[in-house]
Order: structure tokens, then sequence, then C-alpha cells
């Protein structure tokens, strides 16, 4: 049986789709209340994908694009002792943790974590 190409690497030239992982993206965090014209923020860099469907950013529907951080599995445990627990991560892998979503192992060489990066 022929695995499935979960990931596969995408050219900058290429248009952003829903999928694509980028590696250090900066964030614009609000370090105040936001008042009109007056922001004090600072900027952190995350690994995210982006969550926005492919259909709207091709066809220009958004302005914003919604993304999700994402973390290797040992990351993500090392912060959550629950998770280490096998019957847990079960739970995790079969999706029953709103706001989480386990993602399949990428085994393409070459970055950190393996995704379909940009």
């Amino acid at each position: 049986m022929r695995a499935y190409p979960w990931y596969g690497w995408v050219e900058s030239d290429e248009p952003l789709e829903q999928g694509d992982f980028f590696d250090s993206c900066p964030v614009i965090v609000p370090t105040t209340d936001v008042h009109p014209g007056t922001i004090q923020a600072r900027v952190d860099e995350y690994d995210v994908v982006v969550l926005s469907q492919s259909c709207d950013l091709v066809n220009g529907k958004i302005e914003l694009v919604q993304v999700a951080p994402v973390w290797l599995l040992s990351e993500f445990q090392a912060t959550s002792e629950k998770f280490k627990k096998s019957g847990e991560l079960n739970k995790l892998r079969q999706g029953n943790y709103i706001g989480y979503h386990l993602l399949h192992r990428c085994d393409l060489s070459g970055t950190r974590a393996g995704f379909r990066h940009r």
C-alpha cells in the first residue's frame, strides 16, 4: 500500500493555501488595550499553519489570514503533563480536545519538523 503524501514542498511563487506551514511567522501581540488609532504591541514569532480556506485566499475574499501555532508533539508534551499520559494522548489522536489537532507525522527531510513549508 502506498503511503499518502501528507506533506510536500511549496515554491515561494505558488499561491498561499490552507495547510501551508510557515516557520518563525511574525505575529503582532497587543500588550495594552487597543484604542482607535493607537496600539502598543510586541512581535512574537511562531511556527504556524494556515487555517483560512484556499478559495478565499486565491479569490482575494479576505484581508487577514487566519493561522494557528504548530508545535512538535514532544514540545507540546513538555508544556503539558496531561498529554504525556497515554490515555490523554489517545483522546488527542481521536480529536476529543476542542482547540487541538494532532497532525500526521512527516518524514520529509530538510526541515526541523518536516512540514509543508513555505
